[in-house]
């Protein structure tokens, strides 16, 4: 019997969502719970897995178009081959995306395909690695043997990036012309072009605009000598990843001095609700992941009550759903105050936008080595080098003055390079 294959209900206020890209065509085999099609909502970007196994029978829905929860989408049939697989129609595409391009015929000189046996085998020995399906998709896609990728996940899982490191490693070192029979990548956009905005970046900009016109924002940046805790990191993250299976990052340090400065002052980690000031019993920490195709904040709820480990676990669970499309509704909803961190980049500091509705929001710069005049324990002072970050809080001045903002930051400032928290 042939499967429908639905838009997924991702959450109870969601109702419709918008196909961005199809992983297979028609007349593809497909596994159960292997990723089928990516969507776009208005809360996340998701991977939709194939509620069956079979061959992808039909595509109802073409990419860039919006239907609502429950629609079919596209159907499911037997792998034996019963019912011809058809291609979608050509429905009106919806305005939020171009339509998509033909798939290239191949030339007449393109070389014959794999025999079927080594593909079985490689996908056999592939399903041996501790690896996702997004990851084992990417693989075959850039003819990666898993077998041969060092995993930096948990308890030596590959990850995606470990994928494009070994994929970026292999061309540097050798690099290989794509196979004859892979479509031409889509050239960038170059100026004079006009590109409509994606489901995603429409979303961003409503939301900016919004958080613009609705808060007083206002900013201050504090400086702080990270010393302390970029040797402690130093000394500890070899360790750390050999027994906790997850890198030791800086996100965990910044996360938690806010906590403690959020406790003390409980108005930061408020809410405007008309005219009253909703006090949030509990810290849920959204943390923003830039992504190639826009940026989200995944929520750590109750991060109040983590522990460090506990806080480093999580970022690094919501960082990597993010970036593979694994996030659910729930997990980009209800944080209390958010941490951005432009300084990955390269920035020194940044002024972010509140991301309602949150009061405040906190910055994290680049951290570089600068001459510092440093005060000894006699009074005595000297130059020295050292680690230094810029860390900017915005806040909304309806409700946080700027005296309590300036003694939340130092409080901050104050416990980041005092630090004396077990790592773990």
């Amino acid at each position: 019997m042939p499967t429908d294959v639905v838009m997924p209900q991702m959450g109870e206020s969601i109702f419709e969502g918008t196909i961005t890209k199809w992983l297979k065509k028609p007349g593809d085999k497909v596994q159960r719970d292997e990723p089928l099609f990516e969507i776009s909502t208005d809360k996340v970007d998701a991977e939709i897995p194939a509620p069956a196994s079979g061959v992808l029978q039909e595509i109802k829905v073409a990419e860039g178009n919006t239907v609502q929860v429950n629609t079919v989408v596209g159907v499911i049939g037997e792998a034996n081959g019963a019912g011809a697989a058809k291609s979608v129609p050509a429905p009106a595409v919806s305005k939020a995306a171009p339509p998509s391009p033909p798939a290239p015929q191949p030339a007449a000189s393109t070389p014959p395909p794999m025999p079927a046996p080594a593909v079985a085998a490689r996908e056999e020995e592939d399903e041996d690695v501790r690896s996702s399906p997004l990851v084992r998709k990417l693989a075959r896609e850039h003819n990666v043997n898993l077998s041969q990728v060092q995993g930096t996940g948990a308890g030596g899982r590959i990850t995606k990036q470990d994928i494009l490191d070994f994929v970026e490693g292999r061309s540097s070192a050798a690099p290989a012309p794509a196979p004859p029979s892979r479509p031409a990548p889509v050239p960038a956009p170059i100026p004079g072009d006009l590109v409509p905005m994606s489901q995603m970046r429409r979303i961003i900009a409503q939301r900016m605009i919004e958080s613009r016109r609705t808060s007083a924002h206002v900013h201050c940046m504090f400086e702080v000598d990270l010393t302390r805790i970029v040797n402690l990191r130093n000394k500890l993250k070899n360790s750390f990843e050999q027994r906790h299976g997850a890198r030791l990052t800086f996100m965990p340090f910044f996360v938690r001095s806010a906590i403690i400065a959020l406790q003390q002052f409980p108005i930061v980690n408020a809410s405007l609700e008309g005219d009253a000031i909703r006090y949030h019993s509990h810290v849920n920490a959204g943390i923003a992941v830039a992504l190639d195709w826009g940026l989200i904040v995944p929520v750590l709820k109750n991060a109040d009550e983590l522990n460090f480990l506990g806080l480093q676990r999580g970022i690094t669970d919501l960082g990597e759903r993010a970036r593979s499309k694994k996030l659910m509704p729930a997990d980009v909803e209800g944080s209390t105050f958010t941490i951005t961190n432009p300084g990955q980049f390269g920035a020194v500091f940044g002024l972010p936008i509140i991301n309602q509705p949150n009061s405040a929001i906190m910055g994290v710069g680049g951290i570089t080595k600068q001459p510092m005049v440093v005060t000894d324990k006699d009074g005595a002072d000297s130059i020295a080098i050292r680690s230094v970050v810029h860390l900017t809080l915005g806040y909304d001045h309806r409700i946080i003055d700027g005296a309590v903002a300036d003694q939340f930051m130092a409080l901050v400032k104050k416990t980041l390079e005092s630090w004396s928290e077990e790592v773990g």
